[in-house]
């Protein structure tokens, strides 16, 4: 401190200081010359908090950040350094911004002194990053670090979460600025998503409640929303109130249990139940659900008949291209709250009137899992994805966490893996979809879950992609368990090729690898399976070692006509040329 009340440091101990107010527990990333300053405070103070996390990508870092913040509802940080560093980060912000995940990046810029001069590894970030962000805050003088961090902190966690970007000069970072004191302060509600709620209009909530109240056959499709608002005990209670079921997108799974009575799982592209019940439905609710591609089935699934009600944090999603008959722009946990309140005693008529939907719903549901039985228990060699899927629902305790890779590994999963309690206990990257998510998210993931268990499940594609940072999961002795689908192939593409071009197979194929001796060379732990009897015991062995990240290396079918999602020939996608199912 020099003077009364003032602090004289440089921009990266500003940076850390307020990092260390705020909260932040890790910011992941990797060191370059122009934020040096801000990794020098951060281990004068200890490596605490914030703890940094050296990744061997910076693409790894954003993955990492965006996972850390699913699970945790707080703010994900991540670095890169000018230029490369920088533009690393791209695809893991793309991913953050398109889910809808808050992340603060910090980047290293050139030294204003010298811009423009072609200084090394000098690019036009800014104008790279600016379209991804919901805001790029360059910054100019010192002396406004903590005011800059502030916005940061509040923009990445109000309306629809998402990405920040601060862009820091090398002179700003490694300059010296005096500070008042009370510049290092920070808004406590912006600490974890949602920082504002916003409630319905009350003339439109009462059209909602009209259109409720004559549904015979109402249905909630619930997209990621539902978790960016925390609103899993207000829509169970809507639900069980009125006797309205709810389906899931993919980002929406663990909205309800996937075992409960008014949960008809997964809609879209692939479903177990739900697009039946969609299209018989005299009203449909669209919950924090963009209406997109895959959920939608190209935009050909929803009745354009049917009333629907919009309900969306983002006011430009509703009737974005969907019809609506009402649209709520609010926040998803408030605008149950007043619907249900809006309903009010009528409540226990409607409930009576929708029981034989109800016992509809179980009978189907029942009549699903019998007819699939003999795929989700198969003994087949090589394993079987249904069988794996099912020994993962029954491997996961009540608050375990799986994460899935875009892709291959996300649509199976989604499909047929049975969240086991409310909440983000089903974590998939559908923001963007690429593949290379799940080491990285593994990691974040796990971080953020503490003692609970998580679950990353890879393609050995998205394996391959990221494979270095399980050296960074081996370092930091992160707990989590990794399990590969092994197939030997791109499995999408592979399986797209032979479907669409008459089994030509270009660049789809891998060399056969094992992952587990890979793993054990490396300091993890290590299990290969090639028998489906042997998958719970690997699954319990793995979930139990608790002092460094475990492999499982799965070996499934090499066949392309079954690398596709689905288990019987009714979710089994059926492809035509033009169409693009995943």
């Amino acid at each position: 401190m020099n003077g009364e009340n003032i602090f004289r440091m440089t921009g990266g101990e500003a940076m850390a200081e307020m990092l260390r107010i705020y909260g932040a527990e890790y910011v992941f990333g990797i060191a370059g010359f122009q934020l040096l300053p801000f990794y020098d405070a951060i281990q004068r103070a200890g490596n605490r908090r914030p703890r940094h996390i050296l990744v061997n990508d910076e693409r790894s870092g954003a993955f990492a950040a965006d996972a850390y913040a699913r699970v945790s509802g707080k703010t994900g940080f991540c670095d890169g350094t000018l230029g490369p560093g920088a533009t690393n980060l791209v695809t893991g912000l793309v991913e953050a911004s398109s889910a809808g995940i808050p992340v603060v990046a910090f980047i290293g810029d050139s030294n204003r002194n010298h811009s423009t001069k072609n200084m090394t590894q000098e690019t036009r970030q800014a104008e790279i990053l600016s379209p991804i962000a919901k805001e790029l805050i360059r910054v100019e003088r010192g002396p406004r670090l903590p005011e800059f961090m502030r916005r940061a902190f509040g923009l990445a966690t109000s309306g629809r979460p998402g990405v920040v970007v601060l862009n820091i000069p090398e002179d700003i970072a490694h300059g010296k600025w005096e500070f008042p004191q009370d510049d290092f302060s920070i808004d406590p509600s912006t600490q974890s998503i949602p920082s504002r709620r916003i409630r319905p209009d009350g003339p439109e909530l009462r059209k909602a409640a009209d259109l409720l109240r004559q549904a015979k056959r109402p249905l909630l499709l619930v997209g990621g929303g539902v978790h960016l608002s925390g609103a899993y005990a207000e829509l169970r209670a809507f639900c069980e109130a009125l006797h309205v079921p709810m389906a899931h997108t993919m980002s929406g799974k663990g909205a309800l249990p996937c075992n409960h009575p008014l949960c008809l799982n997964l809609f879209g592209r692939y479903d177990r139940i739900a697009n039946e019940f969609i299209k018989t439905a005299d009203l449909l609710i669209g919950l924090g659900f963009k209406f997109g591609e895959i959920a939608t089935v190209r935009y050909t699934l929803i009745p354009k008949e049917t009333p629907l009600i919009h309900i969306d944090i983002c006011a430009e999603e509703i009737g974005r291209h969907q019809k609506v008959a009402v649209g709520l722009w609010a926040d998803a946990r408030t605008a149950l709250q007043d619907l249900l309140e809006e309903i009010g005693s009528d409540a226990p008529r409607q409930k009576k009137m929708r029981e034989t939907l109800r016992e509809e719903i179980q009978i189907k549901k029942t009549q699903w899992r019998e007819k699939n039985l003999e795929r989700l228990t198969s003994r087949e060699r090589p394993i079987h994805m249904a069988r794996l899927c099912h020994e993962l629902t029954r491997a996961m305790p009540t608050d375990g966490i799986l994460l899935a890779d875009g892709g291959f590994a996300a649509h199976w999963t989604a499909l047929l893996y049975d969240a086991p309690s409310a909440g983000r206990t089903f974590v998939a990257n559908r923001g963007n979809a690429s593949i290379g998510y799940g080491v990285p998210g593994g990691i974040g993931a796990q971080l953020a879950a503490k003692d609970a268990p998580v679950v990353a499940v890879t393609g050995d594609g998205g394996f391959n992609m990221s494979m270095g940072d399980l050296e960074t999961a081996i370092r930091e002795r992160i707990p989590v368990t990794y399990v590969i689908v092994n197939n030997a192939a791109q499995g999408y593409v592979k399986g797209l090729q032979h479907a669409l071009f008459e089994g030509r197979y270009q660049s789809s194929d891998l060399k056969e690898m094992d992952y587990a001796e890979i793993a054990r060379v490396m300091g993890a732990h290590g299990i290969r399976v090639e028998d489906p009897e042997k998958l719970a015991p690997a699954l319990r062995e793995a979930l139990s070692e608790r002092s460094r990240p475990s492999v499982i290396d799965v070996v499934v079918t090499r066949d392309p006509a079954r690398m596709l999602p689905g288990v019987d020939a009714r979710t089994q996608v059926q492809v035509k040329p033009g169409d693009r199912p995943v």
